[in-house]
């Protein structure tokens, strides 16, 4: 006797696995009482075969999502490839600027350490993301250790860093002034994998010029060797010491450590560090005031001299170092970073009495140059995973790469990610014209200005960039002097060649007007006064990025081995507001007004208006 099995739509074509049969609308069951019919009598021996049925045929069957099993479609994720060999704009660059000879090596090396970044240092990268740092205080027995626990990862980061020569690359100087493209060019396939190593390498990076530029001699040769080696168990990394309670960037009046000569020549430093970047390095550079024999102390910056000490002594102590605690960010945790009580630290000076802050800018120019570097590689491998993604992943019937929309949004960010990418360039060939003594005046200005303004333009581009480029993986993507004129100048000379090519044209008229509005803009604001100075300050700063930007993608654009896409991605650049602080001035933004409009709008009905607070 049998018994039709009712039919059910979800199994008609639903099979398991190639062991199972696939089961068809109306097949056939043997009679089952259970299943055919409600209420029906059975005997133990009947009651106990029926058992073993149904648990045959539920095994036979396997539904999906039943208890553990939680469906047979899982989207594939995104994965990375060589880096070097997918990126054909950093190719014709290099292509482009660098003599023959050296593109040759530089591009084999570059080749072989993509695959590196792919096969072994993204995988450390998320480890050092998934086992941050911790802070051990007491040992078993008791004793103040203040022992900052890193992981194997972040360890084997440190070593790997030597043996690529991320920062001996630089100082070695193989390649003259070219070496700081390859550097740079090295640093960006390397960062978006590097769970954030990349802070403690622009410190040692930033510690190694300013030892460069003081001169090698005494404790200082030493250091730099460690920083500059290529040899794992010899490389140095550096912290920089810098912010204490009252902050950072104002360190002339918020500086309250204090050093004491010691008879040896020697300081001994004491202090409170708000905010140590790269806790765990075996060096770092910090600034103190020189206390006299009454205990007095200079203020402002001229009371600033720049000091240079190892964080432990030879027998593997602190130095006259305390770890209060580290700090709880609200990003880039990978990183030790902690507030620190110097008591005595045993320190060198190695700047002039009173010349800290000048010393040690040229720390603040490499570790600027470092920010950017993460910003616009950040922007660059966050595209290079959403195409992936759109190659694979299938909405409305088809692969998103597929639909006009969505690859409209990528084109944009690319477009963005390519102009980032040209000043970062143009600023690692300024800093090595500048490092083998072959800038002109006027590439060092340029150096000085570019520094600054693509610091804080790709970081406010890389925010926009990634957190747009997340939404191209849908709900996965959220899981966890002025120098003005050498610009202005140096953005016209870069037009030349492109205003000869028709497909450029518009382009570079569009760039033009914008340089003319803000030539007219910086004669306006002059009889202005320093308030609307002030609040053009962003704006100005946004506009000088973004028409330097746009001469260097119409000067690649324009090159002999560029492609359609460098035009287009031109094009694209410069139907943008080139000129916001124009836009923003003639909007009446930096009126005597606007900074008394822009307090009552922040300050509506608070009582700080009302002067209770």
């Amino acid at each position: 006797m049998f018994c039709r099995v009712r039919r059910v739509s979800h199994l008609s074509t639903w099979s398991s696995g190639t062991n199972h049969k696939r089961w068809k609308l109306g097949c056939l069951l043997p009679r089952c009482p259970k299943l055919s019919c409600r209420g029906t009598k059975m005997s133990a021996g009947q009651s106990q075969k029926v058992e073993t049925w149904d648990k045959c045929t539920l095994q036979e069957l396997k539904v999906p999502f039943a208890r553990t099993e939680i469906g047979t479609f899982f989207q594939e994720q995104p994965r990375i490839g060589n880096q070097y060999l997918e990126d054909a704009f950093l190719q014709r660059y290099l292509k482009t600027r660098l003599p023959p000879q050296v593109l040759e090596k530089v591009s084999l090396d570059l080749e072989r350490f993509g695959a590196r970044v792919a096969a072994e240092i993204d995988g450390l990268g998320h480890e050092c993301e998934l086992n941050p740092p911790a802070l051990q205080h007491y040992d078993a027995w008791g004793r103040r250790v203040d022992h900052i626990v890193t992981c194997p990862a972040w360890k084997r980061m440190k070593e790997i860093a030597a043996e690529e020569g991320l920062i001996a690359e630089a100082y070695e100087r193989r390649y003259s002034n070219w070496s700081r493209v390859y550097q740079v060019a090295k640093l960006y396939l390397y960062a978006p994998s590097a769970g954030l190593f990349t802070c403690p390498l622009a410190m040692t990076d930033g510690a190694a010029k300013v030892m460069e530029s003081l001169g090698l001699s005494g404790p200082l040769a030493k250091a730099f060797g460690h920083l500059t080696s290529r040899e794992p168990r010899k490389f140095w990394t550096s912290g920089q010491w810098m912010t204490e309670r009252k902050g950072g960037s104002d360190v002339a009046s918020g500086t309250e450590s204090v050093a004491r000569e010691q008879p040896d020549g020697t300081y001994c430093l004491y202090g409170f560090k708000w905010f140590t970047s790269a806790t765990d390095s075996d060096m770092t550079l910090t600034l103190a005031r020189i206390m006299d024999a009454q205990g007095r102390v200079e203020q402002g910056s001229r009371g600033l001299s720049l000091f240079f000490l190892e964080v432990r002594d030879k027998e593997g102590k602190l130095n006259g170092i305390e770890v209060q605690r580290l700090k709880e960010k609200l990003g880039t945790r990978q990183v030790p970073t902690a507030e620190l009580l110097l008591d005595g630290a045993q320190a060198h000076r190695i700047s002039a009495e009173g010349r800290g802050v000048a010393s040690i800018a040229n720390m603040l120019t490499i570790t600027r140059i470092h920010n950017v570097i993460s910003a616009v590689a950040g922007m660059r491998r966050m595209i290079n995973l959403a195409r992936e993604y759109a190659s694979k992943r299938v909405v409305f019937g088809k692969l998103i790469k597929d639909h006009p929309l969505h690859m409209q949004t990528v084109a944009r960010l690319e477009v963005e990610t390519r102009g980032a990418f040209l000043m970062l360039m143009e600023i690692a060939r300024l800093l090595g014209l500048e490092e083998t003594k072959m800038a002109s005046e006027q590439d060092l200005h340029l150096l000085r200005l570019l520094t600054p303004v693509a610091k804080l333009y790709t970081g406010k581009q890389a925010i926009a960039v990634i957190s747009e480029g997340l939404e191209c993986f849908g709900g996965q993507g959220y899981m966890e002097d002025t120098g003005l004129p050498v610009a202005l100048r140096d953005a016209q000379g870069k037009l030349e060649l492109a205003s000869s090519i028709s497909e450029l044209e518009s382009s570079v008229q569009l760039l033009q007007d914008a340089l003319n509005r803000l030539g007219q803009f910086t004669q306006r604001v002059g009889s202005k006064g320093a308030v609307a100075m002030e609040l053009a300050a962003r704006d100005f700063a946004y506009t000088l990025a973004r028409i330097y930007t746009g001469a260097l993608l119409l000067e690649h654009a324009a090159g002999p081995d560029a492609c359609s896409t460098d035009t287009y991605a031109a094009q694209r650049w410069c139907k943008q507001d080139l000129c916001p602080v124009d836009s923003e001035e003639k909007a009446g933004c930096y009126d005597a007004k606007a900074a008394s409009r822009d307090i009552s709008l922040v300050y509506e009905r608070s009582p700080v208006l009302k002067g209770k607070l």
